[in-house]
């Protein structure tokens, strides 16, 4: 699969989230206007509170916007039925959280395989494994895996539907240097092997660069938008 497509795979236009808070509203989002191709490593960067999480939630279809719009290959995400939205969900975005949400009485393969029962054309359960390096534990249970290795489960999981993005919300937040860039590492194969857009969003500068595109957020707004020509692999990268 090409690592990019004709034309963009998100343009966002004037993106606004506004949440009620009681008698307070508080701006998550204030104005974004961002083109992101498909094929290609994203990085959204920023401090807690910026509107990072918000914004892949938008894009994801699990959250909506306040004003502006979102859309996908060209046709915008508020338009669609919920019956259709849940499509978008199902077959075209895998997510990847902070916390892994294993089922714990299933085995690695098991919790992919759950994945693979929703999409119209899935990846093997036991191929998905593989490509993340955890084909010699797939009938392990998540409590006879270590944080990475549960982290790098839900990866899989996730790729097994072959979905067109891969939204990823602080992938290494809870865990360790080491084990943190081995799960980068298996993003960025990911990436690199199937040609699914994988979009990371984080606070840590450090992995900005191994990014094929850098945004970062600040306030809800888009403070920068850069490209880097020669991306450092993850085993490079120090924080």
């Amino acid at each position: 699969m090409s690592r990019a497509e004709n034309g963009p795979l998100f343009h966002i236009d004037a993106l606004k989230k506004v949440y009620q808070m009681g008698e307070v509203e508080v701006a998550a989002l204030r104005h974004i206007d961002l083109e992101l191709p498909a094929g290609r490593f994203i990085v959204i960067l920023g401090p807690s509170g910026s509107g990072k999480s918000t914004l892949l939630n938008i894009m994801g279809g699990i959250d909506t916007p306040s004003d502006g719009r979102v859309l996908y290959r060209g046709e915008d995400l508020a338009t669609y039925s919920e019956r259709r939205l849940t499509r978008y969900r199902r077959h075209h975005v895998g997510f990847v959280f902070q916390f892994y949400n294993l089922i714990p009485n299933l085995t690695a393969e098991e919790n992919v395989e759950m994945a693979t029962q929703i999409s119209d054309d899935p990846m093997d359960a036991a191929e998905s494994l593989e490509l993340v390096g955890l084909e010699e534990r797939r009938t392990h249970f998540p409590s006879q895996l270590s944080g990475g290795e549960q982290q790098r489960v839900a990866i899989a999981r996730a790729v097994a539907k072959r979905p067109d993005v891969l939204l990823c919300d602080e992938p290494t937040g809870a865990l360790d240097y080491p084990t943190g860039k081995v799960v980068l590492d298996v993003l960025q194969q990911v990436n690199q092997q199937t040609g699914t857009t994988v979009m990371t969003i984080t606070h840590n500068v450090a992995i900005a660069g191994m990014a094929d595109i850098v945004v970062k957020l600040m306030d809800g707004k888009v403070r920068e938008r850069t490209e880097n020509e020669e991306p450092i692999p993850p085993s490079e990268l120090e924080w």
